[in-house]
């Protein structure tokens, strides 16, 4: 029950926000977000599964298991630190709104709350059923949340956010359905959606050619959501068009699904297929991270900057994801999380200065950290974390992908497979370069220089033409919306080290079909043609031994040597 709380907080919530007055709205929906964000925090302190493999928080409804559908819920480390993270962010949200919506406020909280509900349903089903039905709502919120309350071209905007992601969507409904009609035929017509019974069957029992097949329909849903290079258009058009807090939650924890797919379905569903294309996915991130960068650096909307710079920053979790190793999937896990606090913070800071001077255009503002200094510090802190400066978050992660494909070769004998190497990783780091060059570009058009702001003034309008009434810098709510992300980035920063040892177990179980290939690889390879120089080999060791614990390559290695024939 603990696990569908998860959900139906949010879902009671909604319903309470639509059905009050229009008044009190904000703050039902702020009192049914603290209750999740309590409920939250209270099940990650009895979570069970935290540094293993294990699922925790199970419930099922038993009432359609005739026809192989349990409705079946659970988390592991990383579903369950994925759900803090949406829990967080939605009463900073609403928060973040008060000000910002001043008409059709039920509509719009009730929205959002119905959102938070759909995408915590999407991280915890371990029914097929239940995640794409979830996975498949969490378009309708966003998209009226675009088409109503987004910007002049939030029609378009909406549209083609829609059309985008239910198109690739369905072909990974698709392919998931092909992989239980398989099962069904070797299970004598028995039929089973069952995420996990699912996973063991396609990545044992299905050929190179039916696996291949099963990637391409699971890519085709999961690089949309992502999105990768070259189906990412709709993003930046829906990021500008969205209202803040519908940035927010769409950088935040909407793209995430995208990259959970992957790490959920792809990669333990069909190693083989994965193994094989694993090059072809990792140029194609490399080319979003650096195109991305080269179009942040001639942008002056400073929100399609961040916008876009989410592309180029996904870029590097699936990156870190097709490096097939424990180091590069642990830096994606990190990923998903830090790029939704930093650049979720961003989206906020973004929003406050909008609703004061009604524009994004980085040539009609400068140096507002004279005029709004508590603005700035927020400003340049979460730009610095997105960037990846060492001590904030973003640099750990983004550290760990790159490390994980420069040691990503077929010759390394970490236990993996290695599809990349370091020349993926040289080439993706001259992402970090430009990172810091556009976004530092933006802070000096923005934050420094001599005084400028539209038409002089001291106040904007907010989003529907009535004067916006706020402080010339940030008020008490506004500093309280930001300062939790902005501790949280730092303690990532600096102490990294809880929260890869909580997800540690759960990649190392989503990778262990890779080390069963190694092992064969191995196997299949002449004598001595699979070794290293012995120097290497305890460098590499000693590299990964932080993130994967020599009690965990033991386990992995009784058990296939238990398998052995």
């Amino acid at each position: 029950m603990t696990a569908a709380l998860f959900i139906l907080i949010p879902l009671a919530a909604a319903i309470a926000a639509a059905a009050v007055p229009s008044r009190l709205s904000h703050w039902v929906a702020l009192a049914g977000s603290m209750v999740l964000v309590a409920h939250g925090l209270v099940a990650a302190v009895f979570f069970g599964a935290w540094g293993t493999g294990a699922f925790a928080l199970a419930s099922e409804a038993t009432w359609l298991r005739p026809l192989g559908i349990e409705l079946a819920l659970g988390a592991d480390s990383v579903a369950m630190a994925l759900v803090l993270l949406n829990c967080l962010l939605l009463p900073l949200c609403v928060a973040g709104s008060f000000t910002a919506v001043q008409e059709r406020q039920r509509e719009y909280y009730a929205w959002m709350l119905g959102l938070a509900a759909a995408v915590n349903g999407v991280f915890l089903a371990r029914d097929v059923v239940f995640f794409y039905i979830c996975f498949e709502f969490t378009l309708i919120p966003l998209f009226f949340l675009i088409a109503i309350f987004g910007g002049p071209n939030r029609e378009r905007a909406s549209i083609k956010f829609f059309l985008y992601t239910f198109t690739g969507s369905l072909f990974t409904l698709a392919g998931l359905l092909y992989v239980a009609w398989q099962a069904s035929l070797a299970a004598d017509g028995a039929w089973t959606f069952s995420i996990a019974a699912l996973t063991d069957f396609a990545s044992t029992q299905l050929s190179a050619e039916q696996q291949g097949m099963v990637l391409l329909a699971l890519m085709a849903g999961f690089a949309v959501k992502v999105p990768l290079f070259p189906v990412h258009t709709w993003l930046p058009l829906a990021h500008t068009e969205a209202p803040t807090a519908g940035s927010v939650l769409l950088a935040g924890v909407l793209l995430k699904l995208g990259t959970y797919g992957l790490f959920r379905f792809a990669l333990p569903m069909v190693p083989t297929a994965v193994e094989e294309y694993a090059p072809f996915i990792a140029t194609l991130s490399i080319i979003g991270i650096l195109y991305a960068a080269l179009i942040c650096w001639v942008q002056d909307d400073v929100k399609r900057l961040v916008a876009y710079s989410s592309v180029s920053h996904l870029g590097f979790c699936v990156l870190g994801l097709f490096a097939l190793n424990p180091v590069g999937a642990q830096g994606s896990v990190l990923y998903m999380i830090n790029h939704g606090l930093s650049t979720g913070a961003l989206f906020l800071c973004i929003g406050m200065i909008y609703e004061r001077f009604h524009t994004r255009d980085m040539d009609a503002m400068s140096g507002l950290a004279r005029r709004m200094p508590v603005w700035a510090f927020f400003m340049v802190f979460f730009t610095l974390s997105s960037l990846g400066l060492p001590g904030l978050n973003g640099f750990v992660s983004e550290f760990l992908c790159l490390f994980g494909a420069f040691i990503s070769t077929r010759d390394a004998t970490t236990g993996y497979p290695g599809p990349l190497g370091p020349w993926y990783a040289a080439i993706a780091g001259l992402g970090m370069i430009l990172a810091a060059m556009y976004l530092l570009i933006m802070l000096g058009k923005i934050v420094f220089g001599p005084p400028k702001v539209p038409g002089g003034a001291g106040h904007g309008h907010d989003d529907h033409g009535s004067p916006s009434a706020l402080p010339t810098d940030l008020s008490p709510r506004e500093i309280a919306v930001l300062v939790p992300l902005a501790v949280l980035c730092l303690a990532i920063g600096l102490q990294p080290k809880p929260l890869t040892d909580a997800i540690e177990g759960s990649v190392i179980e989503t990778l262990r079909p890779y080390a069963r290939l190694a092992v064969a690889a191995s196997e299949a390879q002449p004598e001595g043609g699979f070794v290293l120089a012995e120097g290497i080999d305890r460098a590499t060791e000693r590299a990964t031994r932080p993130l994967v614990s020599q009690r965990e390559h033991s386990r992995l290695a009784g058990a296939e040597e238990g398998a052995a024939p």
